[in-house]
């Protein structure tokens, strides 16, 4: 075959073409990476290349394997499948890039060699199949949430042609008369089907010419147009996966909350420029399914307009809206941003992106449960957008009465019901034995248990179940009494910053006064927050190499050592909820299997479980709003009918006082009473082991 770029076209060297070409979808590639650089420049810092090995082999497993998409089997692969051919064709493009550039260079081309060309035509074969699925599913059998864009359609053809050009171009080669070998099935099939068509040997080379340059022009062009378009996440879904953050559900940094581009950080503008907006944060959210007014994929979409905007006017800077200029010095813009503002540039008042694109109704849908981002197949981070937004409303007063008067409650009392202290361990009443003061002798366990699992009449029940289980196994465990406070995980994702840290630092000064090893608690929520959110934070103490276990784990651990004997095994078929704050967040999901099937449980699994579970509704707060007019149904509504339509199964097995209280209104309002019982974990492992309660533990003098 003739080297295309050592032929002449009307009179220029083909490599000199190839240059120019080349050049100028370079200069166009790298002038719009840089203005998004740029762009990016003008937002807070947020540390994201820390533990830079550890970076680089969670990016490589989840780029290269792609586990997320995975979990739609057919569409993963497919999307697999023509990934792994843009890396194969991505090396050879680049490989005879730089041949034809410099076409003396004693190098063959990529292609020319069969440990190259075999797995470059196998993918690409796979990857036009490939693409007919996914073509498939965008036009014909399109999932919720997934949009048939014009810029979609485009990215679609742009990588067809890729793969038609070089195929056909390998066809021509093998039908010249020239040896195939067996780096080109594909090429032989093609060469065979060739000739047979008319196409005569003489003519092949005309063929390969052709084709191999509209093949490189395809690349080259598809290179320049890739960061200009809505499918840039091409380019960038990589670095968002290297630059994740590695704690699930992780909040920003301390800030006064954001409302426009400068208040943001880069990472979580970056949402934007990563997002494919395949709506499987939208499958998955309970705010949305239920009909409130909250759409992940349409907020990450509003910041991609943003930087969009902000794109599209490189000779100044986006004017800061009167309502940022109140902001703290932390959300103040870089000194960078300044310098990219045109000399002499004049700021126009603008409205702030919230509350003239993100409605504060969008932001109080959401029960940070992490569905979207556990789904999400390029890293986005959801919540940290929802909950910085959150903390500017919080700043300017802007929500539920109801949320202000829980948060005074939480200020003035320590926990959301506005009870005196004194009465949190009123649950202890009627135990039949007192429970240990922590603050006045020393324990293994200290018990934190939370807000609804100490006053709401609902869960105290399950929070006595708990101790007699406690008490039977012979733990060594005390509770702070009145000195407990709210742990304030939900308190923090409301937005309100500095009252987490208020009942944070009372916290922990209890826990100071207070003699124990580990700390138990029956509340996820307050699980989630102490065990990761506790030590982090700034302040004079924190939790540091305290361990900290659920109520689950503990019992799962007892059993398994056979301090807690089974006495009564249960005779119950039941299904069981994984908790948000648990499961998503904190993994735990075989601990309270565990536990049933040592019970006796007969467990059958909904549908939606462990990682893909759905959520109750009541997180990020949204305990204490109402629901707004209009809704398709609670997301506890939802959940309830999902595990009545299992069949054969009558106990909704919870795991946290709040899923308690939620999942049995919701039995009300969906006319499912009689149908299922909502018991706690804690009920049955009460029930399955009663017996005479011991006296010699956790009873004071």
């Amino acid at each position: 075959m003739p080297n295309p770029t050592l032929l002449s076209y009307l009179g220029v060297p083909g490599w000199a073409l190839l240059w120019v070409v080349a050049l100028v979808a370079l200069l166009l590639f790298g002038r719009r990476v840089l203005r998004i650089v740029t762009v990016l420049r003008r937002a807070r810092v947020e540390i994201r290349w820390d533990r830079i090995p550890q970076r680089l082999v969670y990016a490589a497993t989840n780029v290269l394997g792609q586990p997320r998409l995975l979990q739609e089997p057919v569409i993963g692969v497919a999307h697999l499948l023509i990934f792994w051919a843009f890396v194969f064709f991505a090396t050879g493009f680049w490989w005879n890039l730089a041949k034809g550039m410099l076409p003396f260079v004693p190098v063959p081309y990529a292609d020319e060699l069969p440990w190259m060309s075999f797995p470059m035509e196998a993918f690409g074969v796979l990857a036009l199949v490939s693409i007919v699925v996914a073509a498939g599913r965008r036009y014909i059998f399109t999932p919720p949430r997934l949009e048939r864009t014009r810029d979609a359609t485009i990215v679609l053809s742009l990588i067809t042609a890729l793969l038609v050009t070089f195929l056909v171009a390998q066809g021509a080669k093998a039908a010249s008369g020239g040896e195939v070998g067996w780096g080109s099935p594909a090429g032989a099939v093609l060469g065979r089907a060739f000739l047979g068509l008319g196409l005569q040997p003489a003519g092949a080379p005309g063929l390969f010419v052709g084709f191999w340059w509209a093949h490189m022009v395809i690349v080259l062009g598809f290179l320049a147009y890739l960061p200009y378009s809505k499918h840039a996440h091409l380019l960038f879904s990589p670095f968002s996966a290297l630059f994740t953050s590695f704690r699930p559900g992780a909040m920003p940094a301390e800030s006064e909350g954001a409302a426009d581009l400068e208040q943001f950080t880069w990472r979580q503008l970056f949402n934007a420029l990563s997002c494919a907006e395949c709506g499987r944060c939208d499958r998955a959210c309970p705010a949305h399914n239920s009909g409130f007014p909250l759409s992940p994929k349409d907020l990450v979409h509003h910041f991609k307009e943003m930087m969009a905007g902000a794109l599209a006017a490189p000779a100044a800077r986006a004017a800061i809206p009167a309502a940022a200029a109140t902001a703290a010095p932390s959300a103040a813009p870089s000194a960078p941003a300044a310098a990219v503002c045109a000399p002499g540039a004049k700021e126009a008042a603008s409205p702030a992106f919230l509350g003239s694109v993100v409605k504060p109704e969008e932001l109080w849908s959401c029960t940070t449960c992490m569905a979207c981002m556990r789904r999400c197949p390029v890293f986005n981070e959801h919540i940290p957008l929802v909950v910085e937004m959150r903390r500017h409303l919080v700043s300017q007063g802007e929500m539920e009465k109801g949320v202000q008067d829980v948060l005074v409650n939480l200020g003035r009392y320590g926990n959301s019901f506005g009870k005196s202290a004194r009465a949190r361990a009123g649950w202890t009443n009627g135990l039949g034995f007192t429970v240990k003061d922590a603050r006045k002798e020393p324990v293994e366990y200290l018990w934190i248990v939370g807000d609804y699992a100490s006053f709401d009449p609902r869960a105290q029940s399950v929070t006595k179940a708990a101790a007699r289980v406690f008490q039977r196994a012979g733990l060594d465990f005390g509770i702070l009494y009145e000195a407990e406070q709210n742990a304030g995980n939900d308190v923090r994702r409301i937005g309100e910053e500095g009252l987490f840290g208020a009942l944070r630092e009372k916290n922990l000064k209890a826990f100071e006064k207070a003699r124990f090893k580990k700390i138990v608690t029956t509340d996820p929520h307050t699980y989630h927050v102490l065990k990761n959110e506790y030590a982090e934070t700034g302040g004079s103490n924190g939790l540091h190499g305290v361990e900290v276990l659920h109520f689950s784990e503990v019992v799962d651990g007892l059993i398994r050592d056979g301090k807690l004997p089974i006495v009564k095994p249960l005779d119950v078929a039941a299904t069981y909820h994984d908790p948000c704050y648990l499961g998503r967040y904190n993994g735990v999901y075989d601990a309270p299997r565990r536990v049933l099937k040592a019970l006796g449980v007969r467990l059958k699994e909904m549908g939606r479980n462990r990682d893909g579970a759905y959520c109750c509704g009541a997180g990020g707060g949204r305990i204490w709003m109402e629901d707004v007019p209009g809704i398709k149904e609670r997301p506890a509504e939802s959940r309830i009918r999902e595990a009545a339509g299992l069949g054969g199964t009558g106990t909704f097995v919870v795991n946290c006082p709040k899923d308690l209280v939620m999942f049995q209104d919701a039995l009300k309002t969906a006319g499912l009473e009689g149908t299922l019982v909502v018991k706690d974990l804690a009920e049955l492992v009460d029930s399955a082991g009663a017996t005479a309660v011991r006296s010699d533990s956790n009873v004071q003098a």
